[in-house]
């Protein structure tokens, strides 16, 4: 059962935003105290699968090999063969471009190491790393699975943002994802919601709008 403080925050932030001819995000932006994020096994790196969705199409790749292809070809955006990924490490502009333009990446796991060595440098500090999956498996429901999911990185620093949907979302399917997010992030943090500071909810342009911290 969602909240019904978290929907009318949500209501307030989408009424409160400037009106735009183009679909906005709504994220979260959360601010933690008495966390020492200067430790990294105390930084936040998470994956949530939205329960609504991101309101958006989000883009996956796939790192396979020949026999992988027919299995990604209509459900991944971007397929790179086994044989690709030495080359893209030469050519780092376009490789750059189309990782900064892509939300996720799966690769067959025995391809993982060879991913990491030519491509490591490249996807690991966008937390662009792709996700194993077995050589040869259908990576559809992964895939699917995947254009629902958010990432919340707090890296080094107290605040750090998660988005939650799309200002033509329903404001109570936003605020599901929102309350998605924030079990997660209790559940990351060894004094839950007592090394939360604030949350607040807002569009891209719009102002932000505080939540109520449980």
């Amino acid at each position: 059962m969602v909240e019904e403080t978290t929907v009318k925050k949500v209501k307030e932030a989408l009424s409160k935003a400037p009106k735009r001819k183009f679909k906005e995000s709504v994220e979260i932006a959360v601010n933690l105290k008495d966390v020492d994020l200067s430790n990294p096994k105390n930084r936040i790196q998470e994956e949530v699968l939205l329960p609504k969705g991101r309101g958006r199409e989000l883009k996956v790749g796939v790192f396979g090999t020949r026999e992988m292809k027919p299995k990604a070809e209509g459900v991944a955006d971007i397929f790179i063969s086994d044989e690709e990924i030495a080359e893209m490490a030469e050519e780092k502009r376009k490789t750059k471009k189309m990782v900064n333009s892509t939300d996720f990446f799966v690769a067959e796991a025995p391809l993982m190491a060879v991913v990491g060595k030519h491509l490591g440098v490249i996807l690991g500090p966008r937390g662009k790393m792709p996700r194993p999956i077995p050589p040869g498996t259908d990576p559809s429901g992964i895939i699917s699975n995947l254009r629902k999911t958010a990432k919340i990185r707090s890296k080094d620093k107290r605040t750090f943002h998660v988005p939650v949907g799309t200002t033509d979302m329903d404001p109570e399917d936003i605020a599901a994802n929102i309350e998605a997010v924030m079990a997660r992030i209790r559940s990351r943090l060894e004094r839950g919601a007592l090394n939360i500071h604030t949350v607040y909810v807002k569009t891209t342009m719009g102002p932000p709008i505080k939540l109520e911290v449980k």
